[in-house]
């Protein structure tokens, strides 16, 4: 079991004055792993906390697959699902540091298609009870910042209500092959769930911001984030597509009773040629805590500055929150007492729950749909990933986990 180093200087010297995890408290999370795999609720997970740029807690639990019980490993790849929206977020803020591309730009300035796109009003027509979408026109165009805040009215069909549903699942949308290119060009002929900039609504924005980055920098998503991202920080097995027998053989495999995420992998896998920067790619814990660590140092990692400043304060600060004209509703998924910046929820507050949930005022998170999360803590100089493949289970372990975490630093009173 292997994992490099980091440390940050200037952390270190505050090191003394923030709390450090409790062993005793650490192997709790020891126990609920062991005992997710043991009672088959799990093939198994990889756990890091690190702090002050050193691991204080990593353990690979299970196996990466049932069928072949290969041990989990750090340099088990996962399907990173959503987690992968963090990193084109980054790519993006990397062309805005550049001056190539800027908030306020519409995306219809790089896909034409949106010059001409509705929204999507639900209304019941002239008999009082045939519901239909009325297409109207946007107040405004979707923006660059649009597609980083997820307000851009850009949704996921299982979300969007169900006209707007039924108007995705008609449309062919993942139809056949298609690269970016195709997919910005056919979603931009729906309609939009919202009217832009009024609602924090999940969906393909991150995708579309895919296809932007692409017609920017010239090159192919993966090209781009392999150019700028992946080969400085040393992140040699993140990738959309496995490319050997090898890379294959370390997958991680969900149970054969997960069967939503057996799906979206088996839809996922067939479309090599598209690389969804909103959940496309595939990584390892090795690969995902040098890209988590490079956030933790604000946008710096071994020396190289990745973000600018400005830039990386623009994207972890609250975008959303009140003044913003953002409303929030049940699919508001960065959750209680979380903001969302540009790729990234923000903690703004302890929350409306009684006692509050764990963490900390500034953290940073993710996670996704495969049972993925990682979180940055400022507060603790602390970073933490949970990998495992798991749509069945993801909601309720997630939070346990978390728990587990902030227990093991809290100071008993």
């Amino acid at each position: 079991m292997s994992l490099a180093i980091w440390t940050n200087p200037a952390a270190a010297n505050q090191a003394e004055n923030i709390p450090v995890p409790s062993p005793q408290k650490l192997e709790r999370i020891t126990e609920f792993f062991n005992n997710e795999v043991a009672t088959g609720k799990l093939p198994g997970a990889v756990i890091l906390i690190q702090q002050h740029g050193r691991p204080v807690f990593l353990k690979c639990f299970g196996v990466q697959d049932v069928a072949t019980k290969a041990p989990m490993t750090p340099d088990t790849i996962f399907a990173l699902h959503s987690m992968t929206k963090p990193v084109t977020s980054v790519a993006a803020m990397m062309l805005i540091d550049a001056g190539k591309l800027s908030l306020t730009d519409p995306a219809a300035k790089f896909v034409p298609a949106f010059a001409d796109v509705k929204v999507g009003v639900a209304s019941v027509a002239a008999d009082g009870m045939t519901p239909f979408l009325k297409l109207v026109p946007p107040d405004r165009p979707v923006t660059i910042e649009d597609l980083l805040r997820h307000t851009s009215g850009i949704t996921y069909d299982y979300i969007g209500g169900k006209l707007i549903d039924k108007a995705y699942k008609d449309s062919g949308l993942f139809d056949g092959k298609f690269d970016n290119k195709r997919f910005a060009e056919r979603i931009a002929r729906l309609p939009l769930a919202r009217q832009p900039g009024t609602l924090w609504r999940y969906g393909h924005s991150t995708d579309v911001l895919g296809r932007i980055i692409e017609i920017v920098s010239g090159q192919t998503l993966y090209q781009f984030e392999k150019q700028h991202i992946f080969d400085p920080l040393g992140m040699s097995s993140t990738k959309y597509v496995l490319e050997n027998a090898d890379e294959r053989a370390r997958m991680a495999e969900p149970l054969p009773s997960d069967t939503i995420l057996l799906d979206a992998e088996r839809e996922r896998r067939a479309h090599p040629e598209w690389e969804s920067g909103g959940g496309g790619l595939v990584s390892t814990l090795n690969d995902y805590a040098r890209f988590a660590q490079m956030i933790l140092n604000g946008g710096e990692f071994d020396g190289k500055r990745y973000l600018s400043p400005a830039a990386f304060k623009a994207m972890t600060t609250d975008h959303v929150g009140p003044g913003s004209g953002v409303a929030r509703d049940y699919f508001y998924f960065p959750g209680d007492g979380f903001g969302y910046g540009y790729g990234l929820a923000v903690r703004t507050d302890p929350g409306n729950a009684k006692p509050p949930p764990p963490g900390s005022i500034g953290e940073l998170k993710w996670d996704s749909g495969s049972g993925t999360y990682f979180g940055v803590d400022p507060s603790l100089d602390m970073v933490y990933i949970m990998l495992e493949q798991t749509q069945n289970e993801r909601g309720r372990i997630l939070p346990v986990f978390k728990k587990l975490v902030y227990d093991a630093f809290a100071t008993d009173k």
